[in-house]
């Protein structure tokens, strides 16, 4: 597992420190918006992280409290992938991500319905999006 060296105290800094590389963003993503929870689902991703980065940045997301690991209910060798409140707390900063992205890089269609929807409600979004996860199986 990386090791996290801190640069600075700089708020900005510190938090790239922790999850600045794209692969926990993306992680952390797939949590939030596609409900994503076991190792196998993240292999899946489209952007296709390689194994040994996925158990480090898991181990790592693990160890500085954004998600928590459990043993999953109908299979005793997976593990579930759940975000703590730190790591839903990280929604808002995705959000601002996405309406940026939208504004001024190449995005999906899909992307640009989500931004409608955040421009529109942020607030209402966020709640759908926080109460999504508790009913994650």
């Amino acid at each position: 597992m990386k090791t996290i060296k801190k640069r600075s105290l700089c708020g900005i800094s510190s938090t790239l420190d922790l999850i600045g590389d794209k692969w926990s963003l993306l992680i952390i993503r797939d949590m939030l918006f596609f409900k994503k929870n076991t190792y196998g689902d993240f292999l899946g991703s489209n952007e296709k992280i390689a194994t040994n980065i996925l158990a480090d940045r898991l181990a790592l997301l693990e160890k500085e409290g954004i998600i928590t690991k459990h043993m999953h209910p109908d299979n005793k060798s997976k593990y579930l992938y759940r975000l703590t409140q730190k790591g839903k707390d990280l929604l808002p900063v995705l959000l601002e991500m996405l309406l940026w992205s939208n504004k001024y890089l190449e995005v999906s269609d899909r992307n640009h319905s989500i931004t409608q929807r955040i421009r529109n409600d942020k607030e209402a979004f966020i709640k759908e999006i926080v109460s999504g996860l508790d009913t994650v199986e």
